[in-house]
C-alpha cells in the first residue's frame, strides 16, 4: 500500500524539529552538528536571529499578492544583485529547476529575437544535474532520471565533463549556448578547471553563444567568492541561482546581461509565487550578511582550515576516504567504500553529510561555522571511519 507521502525520497531514519545556528535538533532530542545544510541551502545555519526577524516582521504585513503589481522587495533585491554581479537583470521564482527552466528559455529566446530560432540546442555536461523538471532532466543527461518519463526534451547536446575538443566538436548551426555548473554537486564536487572555463567564455564568444550557468549549489558565498564563476575570472550571460539565496526560504533567481534577455518581454515568461513577499524579505536579509565586507573573508579562512583537516583525516584513514575535493565550504570525500557507509557512521555519531555521485560523501556546512565546530566534526569523522576500518568486512560490504 502506497504511503500518504509519495515514496520517492529514500529517507534517513530521524526527524527535526529546530536548530540553532550550524545545529539541529531531533525530536528525540539527538543534537546533530549540520554538515549538509539541506543541500547548501540553509548557508547562514538555522534559524539566523537576522533572517527570523525578517521573516516575521513581513508576515505580519503582506504574503502574496502576485506579480500583476509592483513589489518593492524584488526591486531592492534585483538591484542589489545586479549592483553585486555581471547581471543587468533579474526574474525571480521557487526554485533553482524554475531558475533553470528561465535560463533554458531564456537562451532560446536571445536567438529567436535576434532572427536565428534555429539555434535552441545547449551543450550540457556528463554528470551535471541542473533539476527535476523534464527540460532540466534531459540537460542533465543521467539515464536514472529520464527514465520511464517518455521522450526526453530535445535540445541538449551532452558532451564529456571536461572535454573542450567535444565541446567544440558539439558547436553547430542549432546551437545556441553552453550550460555548465562550474562545479558540479550531485555530479561528486568536480570543479570545472580555471582555464577551462575561460576557454568555454571564449568558444561563447567565438561562434555567439551564450555562456550559462548553474550557480544554484556553488553561488551566494559558498566557495568563498559570491559565486563560483569568478573564481576563473569568466563572466556568463545569464546565471540560475537558488538555495541560499534565501537561507531555507524557497525562492530562485534568473541572472542576466541586458543582451541575453533582449527577448524577455511582457508575457513571454512568469510565476504566480515567484518573488513573493516573503520571500523577498528574507533574500534581501541574506545579502545583508553575505555582502558584509568580513563574512566572504571568513568563509575563506574557515574553509582552508577545513580543507586542511580533512586532508589529515583522509592521509589517515586511506582505505576509507580516497581524496578530498571542491573549493571554499563546497567539499567532497571520494570514497574508496559505499559513501553511504561513510554518511551512516557519521550521523549516527552527531554529524550530517549528503551523498553525490561518483561515491562521494559532500560536506556542505553553514558558512557561519567558527573551528570550534570543525574541530567537532573532525572528530566525528574520525571516529566513523574508525568504525569502518575495524569493521568486518561482510559487514563494510552490507
Amino acid at each position: 500500500m502506497i504511503t500518504p507521502i509519495l515514496p520517492t525520497y529514500a529517507r534517513a531514519p530521524v526527524a527535526f524539529e529546530r536548530g540553532e545556528g550550524p545545529f539541529i535538533f531531533a525530536t528525540d532530542g539527538r543534537r546533530f552538528l549540520d554538515f549538509g545544510a539541506g543541500i547548501a541551502v540553509n548557508a547562514l545555519g538555522h534559524a539566523h536571529p537576522h533572517l527570523v526577524a525578517a521573516l516575521t516582521a513581513q508576515a505580519a504585513k503582506l504574503w502574496h499578492t502576485s506579480n500583476l503589481y509592483q513589489v518593492p522587495g524584488q526591486q531592492r533585491l534585483a538591484e542589489r544583485l545586479v549592483a553585486a554581479t555581471f547581471a543587468d537583470t533579474v526574474f525571480f521564482c521557487n526554485s533553482g529547476g524554475e531558475a533553470l527552466e528561465c535560463a533554458i528559455k531564456m537562451a532560446r529566446k536571445f536567438h529567436s529575437h535576434n532572427g536565428a530560432p534555429q539555434r535552441y540546442r545547449l551543450i550540457t555536461f556528463e554528470g551535471a544535474f541542473h533539476g527535476r523538471t523534464l527540460a532540466t532532466i534531459a540537460a542533465g543527461g543521467q539515464k536514472k532520471y529520464l527514465e520511464g518519463f517518455g521522450p526526453k526534451v530535445e535540445g541538449f547536446d551532452q558532451v564529456p565533463f571536461g572535454d573542450l575538443d567535444a565541446v567544440k566538436r558539439a558547436i553547430g548551426p542549432e546551437t545556441a549556448g553552453i550550460l555548465i555548473e562550474p562545479i558540479q554537486g550531485e555530479g561528486g564536487i568536480r570543479p570545472v578547471a580555471p582555464e577551462k572555463m575561460r576557454a568555454l567564455r571564449q568558444l561563447c564568444d567565438e561562434h555567439g553563444l551564450l555562456l550559462v550557468l548553474d550557480e544554484v549549489q556553488s553561488g551566494m558565498g559558498r566557495t568563498g567568492k559570491l559565486f563560483a564563476h569568478e573564481l576563473s575570472g569568466v563572466t556568463p550571460d545569464i546565471m540560475a541561482i537558488a538555495k541560499a539565496l534565501g537561507g531555507g526560504f524557497p525562492v530562485g533567481a534568473c541572472l542576466a546581461t541586458e543582451r541575453a534577455a533582449s527577448g524577455m518581454t511582457a508575457g513571454v515568461h512568469g510565476s504566480t509565487f515567484g518573488g513573493n513577499p516573503l520571500a523577498m524579505a528574507v533574500a534581501n536579509a541574506v545579502l545583508d550578511i553575505v555582502l558584509e565586507p568580513s563574512f566572504l573573508p571568513h568563509v575563506n579562512r574557515i574553509a582552508n582550515y577545513l580543507k586542511q583537516q580533512l586532508a589529515m583525516v583522509a592521509d589517515k584513514h586511506r582505505d576509507v576516504i580516497e581524496e578530498v575535493r571542491g573549493e571554499g565550504l563546497l567539499l567532497g570525500l571520494k570514497c574508496k567504500m559505499p559513501n553511504n557507509l561513510l554518511i551512516d557512521a557519521m550521523r549516527e555519531r552527531g554529524l550530517l553529510a549528503i551523498g553525490a555521485g561518483d561515491n562521494v560523501v559532500r560536506i556542505l556546512p553553514p558558512l557561519i561555522i567558527d573551528e570550534d565546530h570543525v574541530r567537532e566534526a573532525i572528530g566525528i569523522l574520525n571516529d566513523a571511519c574508525l568504525s569502518l576500518t575495524h569493521r568486518p568486512m561482510k559487514d563494510a560490504a552490507k
